[in-house]
């Protein structure tokens, strides 16, 4: 058996893992690496004369831990590329990722738009397409091969190969897939652990235990971090709402992720209103895959943990509430800007790189009675990263724009386990028997110290892939 590491390897985008045994090759993700530029996409499909460095056609089966963009977003090439066989997921992760595929299908016409705009500013008429081009058409006929499973139950997807998933936390649906594979008369397990959630978060039931296995591939995000509010999701954002719309008459601009970050927060705001008598201080969400997103929460809610099942019991509605107004139109969007009472901002994308988010912090960068909250990991070089950097002016679309609101950042509402929750992700295997652990999505700092970490507690055979590189198991 051969496990060879595509994506993911020493960076946190791209997940894609091959699993091959006798004639039987699985894809574990298949996700979009956001670390490569358009440049650096460009010389890798042409080095490889593919999107994919491996034949798309000769995998039989695709394993999908969840639905975010790094793990799924290049599943419509594997299929463009000849791919037939199906994918397997959670009936959550198949929802969420319709939704994320078809909004990365829009995303990939605007970039060929702009690619055609800029040609014939510059008088060139040659029209490139690019090799990871896909449109909704695409997405469609990729959705039609998603099987649907449930936690906790084995399924066999070939004669000597058995696979169960468990729920992971960090994403509706999310999951550890584990695999049973048979060579030879051996029974071999791994575990991939996709992202791995925390416990006590919004929404979300607590990541399961997995069994023993022989190895375990395993995140590590935040491998170098422990999160730093102490306090719940209700207090900690009370206290931000009280400090920056209600003692000053502020508003508050919250970017947010469209799939999980909004849910967590549209549900803690219900929480708040309800239990604690704030002020109806008006809540715009403005994000329409956000919208579509937390139809999906809604109608799945019977997967969610007790504590909002029973909210939702007692409330009926466990998104919707009283002074929440959600813009679907860009003209809705423009026009919160003339809105001059106090109010909170809800919009995409989390890192403030794309989406209406931008718009809403460039008209209130200069407002010294705005707040932008960061509530999540922002990558190096986003415009979520250089806010938090404290710049005193930052570029926005081409333009300077001098730095006067106030920027705060708080991390309750991260969906990734930190360092401790990783340790006790390793620690359900017996370190006697588990005979290898390979550290994936993850910045390389945080890879090395978390391998230093499971190192010192008795976890000696740890690998840190670097891409391409395969293994016999």
């Amino acid at each position: 058996m051969k496990l060879t590491f595509w994506g993911a390897t020493q960076q946190v985008t791209g997940s894609m893992f091959l699993l091959e045994s006798d004639d039987y090759r699985i894809l574990i993700d298949c996700g979009s690496d956001f670390d490569l530029d358009e440049i650096g996409k460009k010389t890798r499909y042409e080095q490889q004369k593919s999107v994919f460095p491996f034949e798309p056609s000769l995998i039989n089966t695709v394993l999908l831990t969840h639905a975010h963009i790094d793990h799924s977003g290049n599943i419509p090439n594997l299929y463009k590329e000849g791919f037939e066989g199906r994918v397997v997921c959670t009936e959550p992760t198949m929802a969420l990722t319709s939704l994320l595929l078809k909004d990365a299908a829009n995303l990939h016409q605007k970039r060929l738009n702009s690619r055609i705009n800029s040609k014939k500013r510059s008088g060139k008429k040659k029209r490139e397409v690019p090799m990871d081009y896909y449109v909704e058409k695409h997405v469609i006929e990729a959705l039609d091969n998603f099987v649907p499973v449930a936690f906790g139950q084995r399924y066999r997807i070939a004669d000597n190969v058995t696979v169960t998933y468990y729920a992971a936390g960090h994403l509706l649906g999310a999951a550890h897939i584990v695999l049973e594979v048979y060579e030879n008369g051996e029974k071999k397990r791994l575990c991939f652990s996709g992202d791995i959630g925390r416990k006590n978060y919004p929404l979300l039931i607590d990541p399961q235990e997995v069994p023993q296995v022989d190895y375990l591939i395993c995140e590590s995000t935040y491998g170098n971090r422990l999160h730093e509010d102490q306090r719940g999701p209700v207090e900690t954002l009370a206290d931000v709402i009280k400090r920056t719309c209600i003692d000053i008459p502020g508003r508050l601009i919250i970017p947010s992720f469209s799939v999980g970050r909004t849910q967590a927060l549209l549900y803690t705001l219900n929480q708040l209103y309800l239990d604690r008598s704030f002020p109806f201080i008006k809540v715009f969400s403005d994000s329409p895959l956000a919208h579509s997103s937390t139809k999906v929460y809604q109608k799945h809610a019977r997967m969610l943990n007790k504590e909002a099942r029973e909210f939702k019991e007692d409330n009926d509605m466990l998104f919707d509430f009283e002074n929440l107004i959600y813009l679907e139109s860009s003209d809705a969007s423009r026009a919160v800007s003339n809105y001059n009472e106090p109010c909170i901002i809800i919009s995409s994308s989390g890192m403030v790189q794309g989406g209406r988010v931008e718009a809403h912090v460039e008209a209130n960068i200069g407002n010294p009675y705005a707040t932008i909250l960061m509530i999540g990991y922002a990558s190096e070089g986003t415009l979520g990263w250089r806010l938090l950097n404290g710049q005193d002016t930052i570029s926005i679309r081409g333009k300077q724009h001098p730095v006067l609101a106030n920027v705060e950042k708080i991390d309750v509402f991260s969906g990734h386990g930190d360092q401790n929750d990783l340790i006790n992700f390793v620690k359900m295997q017996d370190p006697e028997k588990l005979k290898g652990i390979f550290l994936v999505h993850g910045e390389q700092q945080s890879m090395a110290e978390f391998q230093s970490k499971i190192q010192e507690i008795g976890y000696h055979s740890v690998e840190t892939p670097l891409r391409g590189t395969t293994y016999e198991l």
